[in-house]
């Protein structure tokens, strides 16, 4: 009979450790068969094959922060010169690929390991009672053509300035403090973020997912199930606008979509163990330096 030592690898250990990189690897490799068949493939690589690295770097910033992948996006499209259809539409385009990506990771790890962990109970309620007031939010403003109140370029910047400040101050207060007990005002103030936030998410093509981060953490709910909610929030936010950015009269660059697509999927599966290994407040002031700085040089043009 053979003996198990702690250094004995299980086959069934060996297969879920090698599962998710083999899934990934054949999943790029049916892509670049895919993208193969593409005439003249080779001139849109070295054309637009530099923004799979837009795409991973967006989506692990917007997975691992909670911050949707926009306030990556946007400013690199302006500085492009796209308009502000092609800006939203071409953001809402990428984040399907890495929002959900990261969705799916942060769910995966809510079942395996945190399903019956005390806060955690709240993780689907949450996330079912924000997406439906924000898909209602955003048809509200597609089906009534709210007008945004000031420019994407304008807007953008203001709401970046503010988010990476709110995002600082709630980072402290959350280290503070993990008590949570939810009272009825809770449900109310979630979807309210949930509705309001789903109508910034149309003028800007982010809002909802950062809003519903900033609200839990001062809360006083734990950094990754906040984290956890505002991802897959934005998720099912940007697939219900689907219709509009993907659909046959949309505004995206799909060429650029091709590549910071795949890249966005890429980073939104890193993104979840990024957050668990590196400390979540250095990941949030970090990037919330960064945000801030990029909204006061957009502001400043």
């Amino acid at each position: 009979m053979a003996i198990e030592t702690e250094h004995t690898i299980r086959p069934t250990s060996l297969s879920k450790r090698f599962s998710a990189p083999i899934s990934l690897l054949v999943i790029l490799l049916l892509s670049l068969w895919a993208a193969s068949q593409i005439p003249a493939i080779w001139q849109l690589i070295s054309q637009f094959g530099h923004y799979l690295f837009l795409g991973i770097t967006g989506a692990i910033f917007a997975n691992a922060t909670g911050a949707g992948g926009g306030v990556i996006f946007i400013p690199v499209f302006t500085h492009l010169g796209f308009n502000d259809a092609q800006s939203l539409s071409t953001s809402f385009a990428i984040q399907c690929f890495g929002m959900t990506a990261g969705a799916i990771s942060w769910s995966w790890y809510y079942l395996r390991h945190q399903k019956t962990q005390g806060q955690w109970h709240y993780f689907l309620p949450f996330v079912s009672i924000i997406s439906l007031f924000s898909i209602a939010g955003i048809w509200t403003s597609y089906g009534a053509n709210l007008p945004s109140p000031a420019s994407l370029h304008f807007g953008f910047s203001l709401f970046s300035i503010l988010l990476g400040i709110t995002l600082i101050y709630s980072s402290q207060q959350n280290k503070k403090t993990h008590n949570f007990n939810i009272i009825h005002i809770d449900y109310l103030m979630l979807a309210s973020i949930g509705f309001f936030g789903g109508i910034i998410t149309t003028w800007l093509s982010v809002g909802v997912g950062e809003l519903v981060v900033i609200y839990l953490m001062l809360r006083g709910v734990c950094a990754k199930m906040a984290i956890a909610t505002g991802v897959v929030v934005s998720a099912i936010s940007v697939w219900s606008a689907s219709p509009v950015h993907l659909g046959p009269n949309s505004a995206a660059d799909f060429y650029l979509v091709l590549f910071a697509g795949p890249g966005a999927v890429i980073g939104g599966l890193l993104a979840r163990k990024l957050a668990l290994y590196l400390p979540v407040l250095k990941l949030k002031l970090f990037f919330s330096s960064w945000i801030i700085l990029t909204g006061a040089a957009m502001l400043a043009e």
